[in-house]
């Protein structure tokens, strides 16, 4: 199987929002999708993007994404967050995964990231287990804390 991982383009962005939704439906949230073909467009294409996606492409066709973005931290300095590695389940176990992290790594390397961040939901123990083979930590001591788009409402509201 050839698989070919590049830089995402802006054409790419509705095969990049199916496997958005299909891991959505993995993580039994399909309703939590609200990004759009056009919020990818504009966001990760326009004059400041927002992130930087990697695609792997199998016979032409899009069967996984990396969507990473610059972010910084007191300790550390720079690093880069991965927002998501989102493999076809029709491919997953066939390199697919690793090929596009190994392109994460390199690109976080290249930009002299002094870590690369991201989270897994709990319950997904082959996606663990994928992580942890490649040397990755698994830190199960911290939580996710977030204000959703309400809740900064209410925040703003209450200041």
């Amino acid at each position: 199987m050839n698989i070919k991982i590049r830089p995402a383009k802006i054409e790419d962005m509705a095969g990049v929002l199916e496997l958005i939704y299909e891991l959505a439906i993995y993580e039994k949230e399909p309703e939590a999708v609200e990004v759009t073909v056009s919020d990818l467009e504009r966001d990760g294409f326009g004059t400041t993007p927002l992130f930087k996606c990697f695609v792997a492409e199998i016979e032409e066709q899009i069967k996984g994404i990396a969507l990473v973005y610059n972010r910084y931290s007191t300790w550390k300095g720079p690093i880069i967050h991965l927002e998501d590695l989102i493999v076809n389940k029709d491919y997953r176990g066939t390199g697919v995964g690793t090929a596009l992290l190994n392109e994460v790594v390199k690109y976080g390397y290249s930009k002299g990231a002094k870590r690369i961040n991201w989270e897994v939901i709990d319950w997904n123990e082959p996606a663990i287990a994928f992580y942890e083979s490649k040397g990755a930590t698994v830190l199960r001591d911290w939580d996710v804390v977030q204000l959703n788009e309400s809740a900064i409402k209410n925040y703003i509201d209450n200041i």
